[in-house]
């Protein structure tokens, strides 16, 4: 959805006129209903920015209901009450207000921004959506529509069944190991009764974090979360279980009729809470970060033009945990790319970083960091963030010293406990030479 004018050029304004801040405040804001919400207030500009994340997101789905939580996530604001779809988005234009709703494995995201001067009505039209909303026939057979036409697209596309069938093969019969979308029979298959139940399976008042941002006290938060959330139900489904990792080492190998294959690598890798996570990271920034100094994008792509990108990622998400990567390489290059990342990952795991890395990348780490603060939204998203991993009230106050405070001896250490050559698996979709079962 696109913001509406105003916001929009608020949020510019707002993106421009924010320094670098030195500390960023957060208010722990306690509602007479129960609930708690974290806020940064700031008066400059008239507009509030409101993050709700449910915890569990598309893992909740029922048994034979892939996709419901889905497929319900883009109906909330298809109308509630006597209104519409139409009628629904008229009236939140009306108000200059912008809310997007996501879902993703582990959280159902709402996002708001309302000016101050209409933020009564914003609430009311947002509680309306999030608490009744209608899930008529005719948008549920629209909506379906939509979600089918995409994942057809995505039956045709490397780049989405490659981390599919990665998930298929890591996950075994948790809910991680397949599409949160659902697949073309299940969703097909969905009632206008599944949305019901998704909806009230996972909007829930047990599990939601709240961030705010922006022109609003502490008081009028309270006043307003407990308006918007207080018809919700108190509990919703219970969460799964964690995740068992089910893929060995080795190599898949999927064809697809291409010029190109599709590879993504990996295996498990480190919870966002364990002691080592800050060493890890700067681990992963110096293998495989998004910058052209990181080893992969060096060796793959600057040394032998293997592929034109190659990045690693760090995957904590609540009930496992990946490290993983990715690159697209022409099928006569993919054997050779697969052995430079084979090697660079033993050579980091053996060896660590060299003090050069190190600094630079604390460097690059901690210089970044002040330029995520760059507008309500982003701030009222990294607040909840914060609350989903368990971060303390101080953190991005502290975050920076803990990356400096990160030793050579700890990288050395975690480089050998994270990075496991031999646990390696690498998933192929295309029509890659020279590789063991190929021509």
């Amino acid at each position: 959805m696109m913001l509406r004018p105003v916001l929009a050029a608020l949020g510019l304004a707002l993106a421009l006129a924010l320094p670098a801040r030195a500390e960023v405040e957060i208010q722990e804001v306690k509602t007479p209903g129960g609930l708690t919400a974290w806020l940064v207030e700031d008066h400059g500009l008239p507009f509030v920015s409101l993050e709700l994340q449910f915890r569990g997101g598309t893992s909740l789905d029922a048994p034979g209901k892939r996709g419901a939580i889905y497929l319900m996530t883009g109906l909330i604001e298809e109308g509630t009450g006597d209104m519409d779809s139409r009628a629904f988005a008229e009236a939140r234009d009306a108000l200059a207000a912008s809310f997007l709703f996501d879902s993703g494995a582990d959280t159902l995201s709402v996002s708001a921004r309302m000016l101050t001067e209409n933020r009564d009505a914003a609430v009311d039209l947002l509680r309306q959506a999030l608490t009744a909303p209608r899930f008529d026939q005719d948008a549920v057979d629209r909506v379906r529509e939509q979600v089918l036409s995409g994942l057809r697209s995505d039956e045709k596309d490397p780049e989405a069944i490659a981390p599919r069938l990665f998930d298929t093969l890591a996950f075994g019969d948790h809910p991680y190991a397949t599409p949160g979308k659902g697949t073309i029979d299940s969703v097909a298959a969905l009632t206008r009764d599944d949305i019901f139940a998704a909806h009230k399976a996972t909007l829930a008042r047990d599990r939601v974090m709240i961030g705010a941002a922006g022109d609003i006290t502490a008081a009028d938060l309270a006043t307003l979360l407990d308006i918007l959330l207080g018809g919700l139900p108190e509990t919703g489904a219970p969460l799964p279980p964690p995740a068992p990792w089910t893929l060995p080492p080795g190599l898949t190998v999927q064809d697809f009729p291409s010029p190109q294959s599709v590879v993504f690598f990996g295996h498990r890798g480190i919870r966002r809470d364990d002691p080592d996570f800050f060493a890890a990271f700067i681990l992963n920034e110096v293998i495989g970060g998004g910058r052209f100094s990181a080893r992969l994008m060096r060796e793959v792509r600057e040394k032998r033009g293997l592929t034109y990108g190659i990045g690693t990622y760090l995957v904590p998400m609540d009930l496992g945990e990946m490290v993983l990567g990715q690159f697209s390489a022409s099928n006569d290059k993919v054997a050779q790319a697969i052995e430079v990342v084979r090697a660079e990952w033993a050579r980091i795991a053996t060896e660590g970083v060299t003090e050069q890395e190190l600094a630079e990348t604390k460097t690059y780490l901690t210089g970044s960091y002040p330029l995520r603060f760059s507008g309500n939204g982003p701030i009222a998203n990294i607040l909840v963030g914060m609350q989903l991993d368990a971060l303390p009230l101080d953190y991005v106050n502290t975050r920076n010293a803990k990356v400096e405070a990160v030793t050579m001896d700890e990288v050395k250490r975690v480089a050998s406990r994270l990075f496991q050559p031999q646990a390696l698996h690498f998933v192929v979709v295309g029509q890659p030479e020279g590789l063991p079962g190929t021509p």
